[in-house]
């Protein structure tokens, strides 16, 4: 709920907010459904939107308490919001959702926002923007970092690309979900900051995994050097926070394979447009694919080192 009102802001948490608006927020995923719940309870009016009627309705039923409404046509959000925020699963979704025959793009009026926070191409980031810009409404490609857990507990990271003069506008809007945003430069710049971080991920992940596969194969006690390498140069996110659930062989949670493996195809696409060498990426991308035709799709991005374990590998098939 909202701490405190001004006359012309909210403040939470994480800043500042303007005075409700109304938003919509198209995609109630895991990660979309705890964006727009964070919207609402700051103190926002929020319209959804979902494909899923199951997924819509249960999300109404949990923030029913607060000013929230759900739109049955994209149109229909389009003619009642100020700003429409967006979290789907590819370039062919946002197409849909934004500038298609039904999309909100048809009915939104001019100088309103929409921000996307999709992990899309940064072709079709640009060629939204395109059309937004036909219509003056303005576009931010504005994909995230943290996970499922960032996302609930408010404290993503948002690398975003769009018009300079509105940042201030846009870290206000994303404030009660985020721990930093930051703009990246134009439209799409976004998307290739993102690009950037699941380069990094897959390959700190695929590290990890030989590691810790190293280590037990030589007998070590890897709990115990996981408490000792994770407090120098080796450390990271990953270490911390998926070490011991790969030990462990938990793998049923956080962020998928096949996500993954959509992700990485879009990076490699944009690295032979701009000739950049990725023989990392590509090989971490086979390795995800092998999980995923074994039926691993869903599981967490971890589940690298399930590949190189042959007893916890059957331990899943």
């Amino acid at each position: 709920m909202a701490e405190q009102t001004t006359e012309d802001y909210i403040i939470h948490k994480n800043g500042r907010i303007p005075k409700p608006l109304k938003v919509g927020f198209i995609g109630l995923g895991k990660m979309g459904s705890a964006m727009a719940g964070h919207l609402a309870r700051v103190g926002h009016i929020v319209h959804v939107f979902n494909r899923s009627k199951e997924k819509t309705d249960n999300w109404i039923k949990a923030f029913e308490s607060y000013s929230v409404s759900k739109v049955n046509s994209l149109d229909l959000m389009g003619e009642a919001c100020e700003i429409i925020i967006s979290c789907v699963g590819d370039d062919d979704d946002l197409r849909e959702i934004t500038f298609s025959p039904t999309g909100c793009f048809q009915t939104m009026q001019k100088n309103t926002i929409f921000i996307d926070h999709s992990t899309t191409s940064f072709d079709v980031a640009q060629e939204v923007n395109r059309f937004a810009v036909e219509r003056s409404i303005s576009f931010f490609d504005a994909p995230v970092s943290g996970g499922t857990s960032g996302a609930k507990n408010g404290v993503l990271s948002i690398m975003f690309g769009g018009p300079k003069e509105q940042t201030e506008s846009f870290k206000d809007i994303v404030g009660p979900y985020s721990k930093t945003a930051e703009r990246m430069g134009d439209v799409g710049s976004g998307q290739l900051a993102k690009m950037v971080n699941q380069i990094c991920i897959s390959g700190l992940i695929q590290g990890l995994a030989e590691g810790l596969k190293f280590g037990l194969d030589s007998g070590l006690d890897m709990k115990t050097v996981l408490s000792v390498i994770s407090k120098g140069a080796a450390q990271s996110w990953q270490m911390e926070n998926r070490g011991a659930t790969m030990l462990e062989g938990k793998y049923d949670f956080g962020f998928a394979v096949d996500h993954m493996i959509k992700d990485l195809t879009i990076v490699l696409e944009q690295g032979i447009k701009q000739n950049s060498d990725l023989e990392i990426t590509k090989h971490v991308k086979e390795f995800y694919k092998e999980l995923s035709n074994k039926g691993h799709g869903n599981l967490d991005t971890s589940a690298l080192l399930l590949r190189l374990t042959s007893k916890k590998f059957t331990k899943y098939l």
